[in-house]
């Protein structure tokens, strides 16, 4: 051992530690990406998203309603909050029908499926009696309830559909005969083109379109065969283009398509354009809320129909990207409860729902965007219009419903921590949950037949 220069004792280098290689640095989007599907993967996140999601547009649409009905209002002599009262009163209603849907079981919404549907065909077959239904803009689709109060029966038409041909459907996949082509029409076709021969009775056309979206729809989640299906929308396409050319105002929508200048020739395309002028003056955030100048009369039915271009020019590009993005998770969350359901009625039901709201919203915004013909549907949980809203609002408390039944989402919500409702041991001041927040949650089982 060699000494120091010093002639002390020789210096003990320290050991060199070891070189860790630090660990690769994450990409944050794909970080992102991860926490984003763990938590759409959650057993809630279908069930949140539906309620929280409907509340919003509920919510937001309740605010447009009132920015973008008081001049119509006032030109009708009316206070400037009548549309939006009613609006409320339609709400709160439909708030409990919500509730009430979901809470109910799937067996009581089968049984409801026959009722709602003879109540539809019904009160679809009185509009047309003399004195009783009540024709607005040209339509025949309404009946008056006295006052100020009118109900178009039609709308439920849609969640009579949806309920019994579900109902038919899961009854027929138990027994097995769904894989004959006539199971499978008959009587779904039938029934659906009886409730589709009353709305244009009436002359309504675009609820008619929405209805046949849902046909089509419930046979998809059926798995009809392409010769089928396609044979089937070949001739609602050929009944669609007869409808369209024997009658001058549907002519005269779909000649407005691409306009650009109120008046293109014999056709008045005053309503497309002047929707475009209001989505066009918004800007990325608007003009304010309730800053608006084509609902000072320049656009009809701005409070109705084109409440979208009413909602681009007072909150601009941020205001109908942020309603987009609140249909599209909806519809999102509504295939997600069809696609992970065991019980093949819940499947067709949440299916033919999320078809409705889907559909009747492209068709919407589509003609307020000037990308499809005016076919006179409201906005679903948006624009005015109790008659509309409140099947609406019970529809989505079947999705409610549907998202809880789930075994797994039953269990995460038998498992939560009780917010209110402790009780204390004697002796003790520990609190401990109710017997009801300790049930597991039972096997997945269909929900039966009537």
């Amino acid at each position: 051992m060699s000494s120091s220069r010093t002639g002390g004792p020789p210096v003990q280098r320290a050991a060199r530690r070891p070189v860790v290689p630090r660990p690769p640095r994450e990409n944050p989007l794909r970080t992102l990406v991860t926490r984003a599907r763990r938590a759409w993967d959650r057993p809630l996140t279908a069930y949140y998203v539906i309620l929280g999601g409907s509340l919003l547009i509920t919510v937001l649409g309740l605010v447009m309603v009132y920015s973008a009905s008081q001049i119509t209002a006032l030109q009708m002599s009316l206070p400037g909050s009548y549309f939006f009262r009613k609006q409320l009163l339609a709400a709160a209603i439909g708030a409990v029908l919500l509730l009430v849907a979901s809470r109910m079981p799937v067996k009581l919404h089968r049984a409801l499926a026959y009722p709602i549907l003879a109540g539809a065909v019904f009160l679809m077959a009185l509009v047309q009696v003399p004195g009783i239904g009540v024709a607005v803009n040209g339509n025949q689709n309404w009946i008056s309830l006295g006052g100020s109060f009118q109900l178009q029966p039609s709308e439920f038409g849609k969640l009579a559909l949806v309920l019994w041909g579900a109902d038919l459907l899961a009854r027929k996949q138990d027994k097995r005969l769904l894989a004959q082509w006539k199971h499978m029409l008959v009587p779904l076709v039938p029934a659906a083109f009886m409730l589709l021969g009353l709305i244009m009775l009436g002359g309504d056309m675009g609820t008619a379109i929405i209805l046949t979206a849902i046909l089509f729809g419930l046979l998809w989640l059926a798995g009809a065969p392409t010769r089928l299906f396609a044979g089937v929308l070949a001739v609602a396409a050929l009944l669609g283009a007869v409808l369209i050319r024997t009658s001058e105002n549907r002519m005269a929508r779909l000649a407005c398509l691409g306009a650009t200048e109120p008046q293109t020739g014999p056709v008045d395309c005053w309503q497309a354009v002047h929707g475009i002028y209001a989505l066009a003056s918004g800007g990325i955030f608007g003009s304010g809320l309730g800053a608006s100048l084509e609902k000072w009369g320049e656009l009809p039915e701005a409070h109705t129909d084109f409440i979208f271009a009413v909602t681009g020019e007072e909150l601009g590009l941020a205001g109908t990207l942020s309603v987009l993005a609140l249909f599209a998770a909806l519809g999102y969350a509504g295939i997600r409860v069809a696609g992970r359901t065991e019980d093949p009625f819940v499947r067709y039901a949440a299916g033919g729902v999320t078809t409705w709201i889907t559909a009747q919203a492209v068709i919407n915004i589509g003609a307020v965007l000037g990308l499809l013909p005016i076919a006179g549907v409201p906005l679903p949980l948006f624009s005015y219009g109790g008659s509309a809203l409140l099947p609406t609002m019970f529809a989505i408390g079947l999705l409610i419903a549907f998202a809880r039944e789930d075994p797994a989402a039953r269990m995460a919500l038998a498992m939560r921590q009780p917010r209110f409702g402790r009780k204390r041991i004697r002796g003790s001041q520990r609190p401990y949950r109710w017997n009801t927040m300790r049930r597991r949650a039972p096997e997945a089982r269909s929900s039966g037949e009537r």
